[in-house]
């Protein structure tokens, strides 16, 4: 029996609303109530309750003829996509990266709200440990890929960020909104994003937005490491480069996608 289950069923909402969506086969396009519960073991009367609420949300669609996987799970599975199309257009600059610099951590991360997710991490060779993981977050205006994102995106974005609750997470994070206004002015300049330890002590990172057509911030890809270590004056270049080449990487792949 796994660890998130009680009697071999989920014992959390989160659990039984997955077995539900699960349940679903390639060649099912509707199964009714009875059948979901057969296959779940998820009493009847949880499963209505469940479907009902999914259905609010157009995860699923339910009609006289039973339920079906609605639109709103679709759209979600396009969000997956196109992470795996970046993920697969940053993957050759996020190796030479990682080369070029002997080891040291290399992320690629995308904007979520008021945070970062980070969606690849090429993990160093020289430590130290970080708490930085693939589908791991941190806040945005205190480390360099947040900046760096930060610095390209919509006004209301970096407003609701401003609007937030500002934290101090080490002695050096910078919590004042002008000062952060001013610092995504030069990152807008100069295409290159700074943290000098103001996410963890002792920790150093450069990084570089990757952009949309629209001049947008799609992405953020950044070298990060001990700051005994880490050169910003040399690296700049190199991970600026490297986000320049994705972009073009990612705009190449839309125009074939979308002639």
């Amino acid at each position: 029996m796994r660890s998130n289950q009680l009697d071999g069923q989920p014992d959390s909402v989160v659990g039984r609303v997955f077995t539900l969506l699960s349940a679903f086969g390639p060649e099912d396009r509707t199964l009714s109530l009875a059948e979901l519960s057969r296959r779940t073991g998820i009493a009847k009367a949880t499963a209505h309750r469940l479907l009902r609420q999914l259905a609010e949300w157009d995860v699923v669609e339910i009609s006289a003829d039973g339920v079906r996987v609605g639109m709103g799970l679709f759209e979600l599975g396009l969000l997956a996509s196109r992470s795996v199309d970046l993920r697969a257009a940053a993957a050759p600059f996020l190796a030479d990266l990682f080369e070029a610099t002997a080891g040291e951590t290399v992320h690629l991360a995308v904007a979520d709200g008021n945070d970062v997710v980070y969606v690849q991490k090429l993990e160093g060779r020289h430590g130290p440990p970080m708490a930085s993981r693939v589908g791991g977050r941190m806040p945005a205006y205190c480390t360099g890929v947040g900046k760096a994102l930060l610095a390209h995106a919509p006004p209301e974005r970096v407003a609701s960020v401003f609007a937030g609750d500002l934290v101090r997470r080490t002695p050096r994070t910078v919590i004042a909104p002008g000062l952060i206004e001013r610092e995504l002015a030069r990152v807008r300049e100069s295409g290159i994003a700074t943290e000098h330890e103001e996410s963890t002590v002792g920790i150093t990172c450069v990084a570089s937005p990757i952009l949309g057509e629209d001049g947008m911030a799609v992405a953020a890809v950044s070298i990060t490491g001990r700051s005994t270590r880490i050169d910003v004056g040399r690296l700049g270049p190199a991970i600026r480069t490297a986000a320049l080449g994705i972009s073009r990487s990612l705009r190449s792949a839309s125009r074939r996608h979308h002639p």
